[in-house]
């Protein structure tokens, strides 16, 4: 891989991949995201170079293995180009048939295709498929076409072109003007602009200044940056190199979670071949602009998504948030100016430069410009990483993404924001997704977690199982968070046993304040707002908790009883047979019965039966 010495050799290269490109006939990709490697996708790509090398037409033909696509839930999943077939759900034992059926005779297998979960239409291209239909996919657009340990792959599509004109036109000030005019806001959870971040570390006298990437994404169901980390790490690179150009860093950081380890495997790749090319290191491109890239591994502190406890891992101390100011654009790492961004929003940054701040900033709302990646999760029929506009309502989000929910049922609320996130009722899915909508209503954007309840869904006990979360997270370094948390904790576990009081509400309501107040960092005041939001919007909830001792979703073991309804029971066994308690018993085709001393209350009885013959009460 030679070293590129000018941006005059760079360009060269970037004119003779993307011939290279151009001249390639046919082209099947299979997605190697995380996701689809568990489902079998090594086997896949393997079956496809078996398969195009025993024939001898890998000439005319070639496999490649990208990063993820997003619909993780239909992996491994399969895209022919240039028509985009989309095949889901693909085993190794189907590649022959895609070889001798699509690759070669250009027909269709339908047995393969994506079917509609409403009208069970087959879907043959993947941009027609609902799920994508709606999506504005920019910054991970690129993950299903790029191999992302080819660096090649990443120039074909005019990747390091932005940093090449930045370094050949832009002045440190061009490229914050830029930034600023696009409107870019940091897509770690605050929204705080991007430019005047970038502005403050770069006007502070000390040096040296650092970049730092905060891939630490420790929520639960979010996957977004690990899977940008595994399928464009380039991007990353590309846009902290900007930014370094224009703080005036020559030396940065990516804090990447150690139980990423695709993601970690790809980056490092990734920085490897950029120094090889001279796009980082030394005088990249000739130019006296020189950048160093570090892997920090972290150990899954959720903590340390927090900025000053990232820092402090980072020098080798425990994961722990200092107060604020300074902050960390004054004096961050090792005491020095430092600008931290998420990984989304440094894989923003070169598609700006390339396409500029206008076409950014007509994307969104007012306030809020550019798409967000989502990780839609939940009771929804499509789940996995969906890119849409700033703007986009909750409910076209859920229902024309999404697909809906499943078997029929009501959807209930959305959770945004992670676990400090705000549970947001059914009723308000008309909001626009942005920072200041989804804050009037006591959520937040947060690093794009997207959790969907349907009417089976508890939403007292879904206050305890994030908080509990949180309070198993928390640093314990202040006192509002590390005991203030842990009682209202307490509260909700006493709630959802079955001993709840009056008062219990107003109490968690008054606690919540307090922590929200006096707590350190934004772990313990955030902490609380799936408690606040699940009382402001399902206030009878708690109250049919505590008052009438029930739970009206029927979830909570210690308010629910399994019963065989005798009329319906047809003695088939099937409940007898999946209880792991031994607590049904009965005759074949005689009326069960369940023992409630023995029963755990895990509702495999309920599950199983197909006459409606066990109730829940």
């Amino acid at each position: 891989m030679a070293k590129l010495a000018n941006i005059g050799d760079f360009e060269k290269l970037m004119e003779t991949v993307k011939a290279g490109r151009e001249s390639s006939a046919r082209s099947v990709t299979v997605c190697c995201g995380t996701g689809c490697v568990a489902s079998g996708a090594h086997d896949v790509i393997a079956k496809f170079q078996e398969e195009l090398k025993t024939r001898k037409i890998d000439a005319e033909i070639s496999s490649k293995a990208t990063g993820c696509h997003g619909f993780c839930e239909r992996g491994p999943l399969v895209v022919v180009f240039p028509d985009r077939i989309f095949y889901q759900r693909v085993s190794a034992e189907d590649v022959p048939e895609i070889v001798d059926e699509t690759l070669v005779k250009d027909k269709v297998i339908e047995r393969l295709l994506y079917s509609d979960p409403v009208s069970d239409e087959k879907i043959t291209h993947e941009p027609d498929v609902q799920f994508y239909k709606r999506q504005q996919r920019i910054i991970f657009g690129s993950n299903g076409m790029i191999d992302p340990t080819d660096m090649d792959d990443y120039i074909g599509l005019d990747g390091y072109a932005a940093l090449a004109k930045v370094l050949s036109d832009h002045s440190s000030d061009d490229v914050l003007d830029v930034i600023e005019r696009s409107g870019l806001r940091g897509r770690g959870g605050a929204g705080f602009p991007t430019s005047r971040k970038w502005r403050i570390t770069g006007a502070q006298e000390a040096t040296p200044k650092y970049v730092i990437c905060n891939a630490d994404e420790g929520d639960p169901g979010a996957f977004q940056d690990r899977s940008l980390c595994e399928g464009n790490p380039h991007s990353i690179l590309e846009g902290m190199a900007i930014g370094a150009y224009a703080i005036g860093a020559s030396e940065a950081y990516i804090y990447v979670r150690a139980e990423y380890p695709l993601a970690c495997k790809h980056l490092e790749i990734a920085i490897n071949q950029a120094e090889d090319r001279g796009l980082l290191g030394d005088n990249i491109l000739g130019t006296n602009f020189s950048l160093k890239i570090h892997i920090k591994k972290g150990a899954g502190a959720f903590v340390c998504g927090e900025e000053s406890a990232l820092i402090a891992s980072i020098e080798g101390k425990p994961g722990e948030p200092i107060p604020r100011p300074p902050y960390p654009a004054e004096k961050g790492l090792w005491g020095r100016p430092t600008n931290i961004n998420n990984v989304k929003t440094w894989a923003s940054v070169p598609y700006i430069i390339n396409r500029g701040a206008d076409w950014f900033a007509g994307i969104g709302t007012e306030k809020s410009k550019g798409t967000m990646i989502f990780s839609l999760v939940g009771k929804v029929n499509n789940t996995g990483l969906v890119e849409v506009p700033m703007g986009m309502t909750l409910k076209e989000l859920v229902e024309e993404i999404g697909g809906g929910i499943p078997g029929g049922k009501k959807l209930k609320a959305v959770q945004t924001g992670g676990p400090s996130g705000g549970c947001i009722p059914s009723e308000l899915m008309t909001i626009p997704i942005d920072y200041e909508e989804l804050a009037k209503v006591g959520s937040m954007m947060g690093s794009g977690g997207c959790v969907v309840m349907d009417e089976d869904t508890c939403m007292v006990d879904v206050a305890r199982y994030f908080l509990s979360f949180t309070v198993a997270e928390s640093c314990g370094k202040c006192t509002p968070c590390r005991e203030g948390n842990g009682r209202l904790l307490d509260i909700l576990v006493r709630i959802c046993g079955g001993d709840g009081k009056e008062g219990d509400i107003e109490l968690l309501k008054e606690l919540a304040g307090a922590i929200t107040d006096g707590s350190l960092c934004a772990l313990g005041k955030t902490a609380p707002n799936p408690v606040l939001t699940t009382i402001e919007y399902f206030r009878d909830e708690y109250e049919a908790h505590i008052k009438d001792k029930c739970c009206p979703a029927k979830v909570c073991k210690s308010l629910i009883t399994y019963s065989i309804v005798a009329d319906n029971c047809t003695g088939c066994l099937a409940c007898l047979k999946a209880c792991p308690a031994g607590a049904v018993s009965g005759e074949k085709k005689q009326v069960h019965v369940i023992d409630q001393a023995k029963c755990t209350k895990c509702g495999a009885c309920y599950e199983v039966c197909k006459f409606e013959a066990v109730s829940v009460e």
